[in-house]
Order: structure tokens, then sequence, then C-alpha cells
């Protein structure tokens, strides 16, 4: 049993708080000063119970990805036809962009924009940027399945059609974060579909 003071708040509520914060801002625009006003605690409180303001970001990163990314992965493996289950995943990730109760755009993307930059630090940068190629990874996996089950024609180029989606949803999350409208982007999606490969077989 930890020993002292019990915290004076709730972890999982000032974390979900950090989140928005740094969905928001991404790693180096978020202060610490936004960051305690939004959990709710202090800067001592902080680092003891998240470690310091990487630890945390890495921490907040770690919960989009169970929730948000997590959503559109589901949507991406649960619908048998491949056009379709990359249909579904792209609006589900559109949704989620434009939400009114959430920060507009994608953490990960958002986010990117920090990488590169002498302040940001290598575990924030790697989780990124490893985070941008799994979008590539998994858009694969599934097309793999696709041409597996001659959904899609033996020729597809699957590795740059992987690439090309992963594209189009980092696009749709710039889009988003300048307010861009939910329809608009739908469209977008429509329109990035069009050049889904043909199986003429």
């Amino acid at each position: 049993m930890e020993r002292g003071r019990p915290r004076a708040f709730d972890v999982d509520q000032a974390l979900d708080a950090a989140l928005r914060v740094f969905w928001r801002d991404g790693f180096q625009a978020a202060t610490m000063t936004e960051l305690t006003a939004a959990m709710g605690v202090s800067k001592p409180s902080l680092y003891a119970a998240f470690g310091d303001k990487a630890s945390l970001y890495i921490k907040a990163f770690e919960r989009y990805l169970e929730r948000e990314l997590a959503e559109h992965r589901r949507a991406l493996e649960a619908e048998p036809e491949v056009r379709r289950a990359v249909e579904v995943c792209l609006l589900s990730a559109v949704r989620a962009m434009t939400d009114p109760a959430k920060p507009r755009g994608c953490f990960i993307v958002n986010g990117v924009a920090d990488c590169g930059s002498p302040g940001t630090p290598p575990a924030v940068e790697e989780a990124l940027l490893r985070s941008i190629q799994g979008a590539v990874e998994m858009f694969g996996a599934r097309l793999a399945r696709g041409v597996e089950d001659r959904q899609l024609p033996a020729s597809t180029d699957v590795g740059g059609l992987s690439a090309y989606l992963a594209t189009v949803l980092a696009g749709l999350a710039v889009q988003a974060q300048a307010g861009v409208g939910c329809e608009v982007l739908r469209s977008v999606v429509g329109s990035a579909l069009l050049a889904w490969p043909r199986n003429d077989a």
C-alpha cells in the first residue's frame, strides 16, 4: 500500500484532461501551466503521478490509441467486404475528427508537426512516427486479406495503396483541424475511393 496522503484528484480524469490539451496543442505548445490548470493538479502532483511532461504525453498518447484509433481499427476489421471496410474506417475517423465534443483533427497528425524540432523529446517523436507507419501497416494488412479473398486483383500494389490511404487519413485530419466540416470530408472520402483498383476477375 502506498504511504502518505492519498491523491486528492482522479488520475484517469486528470489524464483525460491532459489528452485534450495535447490533442489540441501538440507537445511543444502545451504549457505546464495549461496542463496543470486543465488537470486540476499542482506541478508537484503532476510529476509525482505521471512523471515529466514527455512521460505525461506518452501516457495521453497511449490512451488516445486505446480509445480513438481502436474504434477505427475495429471498423476496418469488422466489415467483410474490403472496399467497404476501408470506407467505414475512413468515415469513422471523419466523425471523430469533427466531433464537437472533442478537439478537432487527430492527436497524432496534430502532434507530428513537432517532430524534428529541438524541443521534442526522442521518445515523443518516435511514438508519433511509429503511429504514422502503423496506419500504413493497418491498411496493408486489411488489403492483403482482400487480395487473398480475391476481392482485390492479385496485381494490387498493396504497399502503394496502403500508403495512399494513410495519406488520405492524414489529410482528412489536417482539413478537420482547419475547420472543414464533416460533410465535406465525407465527400473527400468518396472521391479518394475512386482510385480503388478494379477487380475484373
